[in-house]
């Protein structure tokens, strides 16, 4: 006798509601129908869920996203670095407190290795007719600022490998969410013969019938809820062994259109302004937006990085900056809307000569137009690079107008997306010190209040 299992997977909606109503009505409707058919059917998802660029997200911390999982049935979900390091310790920790889903990663511990009540390393699931699915997890191993967080998050490959010999005895098949990578997914396939399904994320690529690598079947969604991913099993119940195995993908934009689409958005919108709309601080004069050029706001927000940081100047982008720092009372609603980004600072150590380099760079007249996808930019584009209480003349370096040699060593307060390699190679390989849990508008904030305690 043949069963047929049905997954539905979702990944990387980094908070993109325009679909859920779609993507919420395709999941339920069909854990009915299958059901009504006899067949077994279980949702997925993979993990950033959640981006708190969107002011329901920060609005609810998140909680909001797990609310509206908890609608649409979803069975197991594991977190991606969104949900994994753009919250504080104590915000992960109770993300999940009303979730009615099973959470589970694999590779994450308290520093201590001690595993977190909310989560599991694996869960196995059954089949209305009693075949046992064992489920592992794993998420992307931002190290560092897991750490910095008070979290552990150990290698993939180790904890993988642990799990699936404790399952593959327990179970009749293997299945894996993946917040790595394709890369990672398929060198797990090439690695872990016994991983029937790997369901992928993190890089957002799209499978549109999934693709086998070694005995593996891959699958993965994309992003923003595009898609929705359906793999279907036949397993044979006499034998044990799984006769067939196959992934397609559901485009978003051609189901059907579910009523009060903007409703919902809308709703989602209000919720999420209604609980920031507390005052932050109280502004004397509105600072004006520029994205071509210096402005009242760009040294605004140079004097706010640089003094958070404890630095002696600063780089930064003026694309930030998506609306004015309006006058009077400003709610935090009014700087998330400003600056959206879950971009943290963080403070270099470097040299006179060093800087002198990156100053270089920062004169590419390609980068203002740039559109910027990703590294936590939620803007349109780069903008004109402020270089705050610095500058180069004829290649010799002066911070706050004090000549500065090029062995000394200064300290610049910057963007984390500027750490990464992509535009300034160097500040990649350099000691720094991230600021976390912090966001580059929790500096706005903090500066703002502290403004306002002076003017008292």
């Amino acid at each position: 006798m043949i069963e047929t299992i049905h997954f539905y997977h979702t990944n990387d909606l980094h908070s993109h509601f325009q679909h859920w109503p779609r993507i919420h009505e395709l999941v339920t409707s069909r854990k009915k129908w299958h059901h009504e058919e006899g067949e077994s059917s279980f949702t997925l998802d993979l993990g950033d869920h959640i981006d708190r660029s969107h002011i329901f997200t920060e609005g609810t911390l998140g909680k909001g996203n797990v609310e509206l999982l908890n609608k649409a049935q979803y069975d197991v979900a594991t977190i991606g670095n969104n949900e994994g390091i753009t919250l504080s310790h104590s915000e992960l920790e109770n993300l999940y407190s009303d979730a009615q889903f099973d959470v589970v990663v694999g590779n994450l511990r308290y520093e201590n290795g001690e595993l977190p009540k909310w989560l599991m390393p694996t869960t196995i699931l059954t089949t209305l007719n009693g075949t046992k699915i064992g489920v592992t997890a794993l998420t992307a191993e931002f190290t560092h600022f897991y750490h910095q967080l008070g979290w552990q998050v150990t290698n993939a490959f180790e904890a993988l490998k642990h799990q699936v010999d404790v399952l593959k005895s327990q179970t009749d098949m293997l299945i894996c969410l993946s917040h790595l990578g394709i890369n990672a997914d398929e060198t797990i396939a090439e690695q872990f013969p016994d991983i029937d399904v790997i369901f992928g994320a993190h890089t957002h690529h799209i499978l549109h019938e999934g693709k086998v690598v070694n005995n593996s079947l891959l699958a993965a969604a994309g992003k923003f809820g595009y898609f929705v991913g359906h793999v279907t099993v036949d397993f044979n119940l006499d034998s044990k062994k799984l006769e067939k195995k196959q992934a397609l993908l559901y485009d978003t934009n051609e189901l059907k259109q579910c009523p009060n689409e903007k409703q919902f958005l809308d709703e989602l919108v209000n919720v999420g302004k209604e609980n920031l709309l507390e005052t932050a601080f109280y502004q004397p004069v509105s600072l004006q937006k520029e994205w071509f050029k210096e402005s009242a706001l760009s040294t605004f927000f140079g004097e706010a990085i640089t003094t958070f940081c404890e630095a002696d100047c600063a780089l930064f982008n003026a694309g930030i900056f998506l609306s004015d720092l309006k006058a009077e009372e400003v709610s935090h609603f009014d700087i998330h809307k400003m600056m959206p980004h879950p971009i943290n600072p963080c403070v270099i150590e470097l040299t006179g000569a060093q800087l002198v380099e990156i100053y270089q760079l920062s004169l590419n007249e390609s980068w203002p137009n740039l559109e910027i996808k990703g590294l936590g930019f939620r803007g349109v584009v780069m903008g004109k690079m402020i270089t705050h209480q610095f500058n180069v003349v004829d290649k010799v370096l002066f911070i706050q107008n004090k000549r500065i040699e090029p062995a000394e060593i200064v300290r610049l307060a910057t963007l984390d997306m500027f750490t990464f390699g992509y535009f300034y190679p160097l500040l990649k390989e350099l000691p720094k010190t991230y600021f976390m849990p912090d966001f580059i508008r929790d500096v706005v904030i903090n500066y703002g209040q502290k403004q306002q305690q002076v003017l008292e």
